[in-house]
């Protein structure tokens, strides 16, 4: 089952994204969760399991330039994971279908995404749903 997530999930997809972004506070992500299910700009689906949260979708829309996209805005999955164990069942697949459909129904045209140049596993993810890869860069910084 995959429900769009309310203020009050916004723990538990916190706790999910912990595990796709382990860098990062679970109090910051949570709030980020928060910000997005109250926006009409963004969006969190949540999968479940016999009431197991398995998995989570956040997306949003993006008003500035997407590489590869001609159109404004665009809908742009942020990020989705779905736990080792419940992995190679299409729950993925279906989050980001969800999250397509809604953006459509916001007038988008075109559905973007990113990941890591080192993440060959969510490469493969992301062509086999479609995805078109449409630049790949290297991002500088330094301290001034």
């Amino acid at each position: 089952m995959i429900k769009q997530a309310e203020v009050d999930d916004s723990r538990f997809v916190a706790e999910l994204a912990m595990l796709l972004w382990p860098d990062n506070e679970i109090n910051d992500l949570e709030k980020e969760m928060t910000e997005y299910i109250v926006s009409d700009k963004g969006v969190v689906f949540i999968s479940f399991i016999k009431n197991v949260q398995i998995g989570f979708a956040q997306c949003g829309l993006r008003y500035d330039y997407v590489e590869g996209t001609e159109s404004s805005p665009v809908g742009y999955l942020e990020g989705v994971f779905v736990k080792a164990e419940y992995r190679k069942r299409g729950i993925g697949k279906k989050l980001i279908h969800q999250c397509e459909e809604w953006a459509k129904n916001k007038g988008c045209r075109e559905f973007a995404s990113d990941c890591e140049l080192n993440n060959t596993d969510s490469l493969k993810f992301h062509l086999q749903l479609g995805f078109e890869e449409a630049n790949r860069i290297i991002c500088f910084k330094k301290k001034l």
